[in-house]
């Protein structure tokens, strides 16, 4: 199970999105908490700092031996600039 944690200020959106959430059939429970603004920069603290630590170059040569070039993206992505 995955989890995501959302802050928002105006409590007549929360309370919409909480309504949209709970009419999904894969949103298991949807949770509401008050917390304080010192703990949500805390905690985009951490997660930055955890994105920080990342190996940038894991993810070197997943295009290795792929046949696609700039060109080719271009006309995929742009069809009707072609």
């Amino acid at each position: 199970m995955k989890q995501i944690t959302i802050f928002i200020e105006n409590k007549e959106k929360v309370k919409l999105l909480s309504s949209l959430l709970n009419a999904l059939d894969f949103v298991k429970s949807v949770r509401i908490d008050t917390v304080e603004i010192d703990r949500v920069e805390a905690d985009t603290e951490e997660t930055n700092q955890e994105d920080s630590n990342a190996d940038f170059f894991a993810l070197a040569g997943i295009w290795n031996n792929r046949d696609i070039d700039l060109s080719m993206i271009r006309t995929q992505a742009w069809p009707s600039r072609s």
